[in-house]
């Protein structure tokens, strides 16, 4: 049976860009497998379930193949399966008084909003 470092199997899927940071990710508490912390050194084997957590976001993936050996993106991805649910995206307004780059200097309107916003009466 094909086992792999769980340190090693982030970076070969490209998940990570150095070992290193996949490694400092794992001692950090940011990795877990089958729902446990995991070491650096802990064994992957197809099957598996690895909860990664980068920048306040969740990635769940099962391990299809361990591979150690870092490889195209293409062939990276035949190794997991992400079952991370997709992301909402919510269509906000923008900010008040924030404007596009480039969209030149405020209207007459916008400005007297703005002032009044900052509690100016000019």
């Amino acid at each position: 049976m094909n086992v792999t470092r769980v340190d090693q199997w982030l970076w070969a899927i490209r998940l990570y860009k150095s070992r290193s940071l996949s490694t400092t990710a794992c001692k950090g508490g940011h990795v877990q497998v089958n729902g446990r912390p995991a070491k650096p050194s802990t064994p992957l084997k197809a099957g598996d379930r690895v909860t990664v957590t980068i920048r306040d976001e969740v990635r769940d993936l099962e391990v299809v193949r361990p591979i150690d050996k870092r490889v195209g993106a293409p062939i990276a991805e035949t190794c997991f399966i992400d079952h991370t649910p997709p992301r909402v995206q919510r269509h906000a307004e923008p900010a008040f008084g924030v404007r596009d780059r480039g969209a030149g200097k405020p209207t007459r309107r916008e400005l007297k909003q703005i002032n009044r916003m900052r509690g100016r009466s000019d």
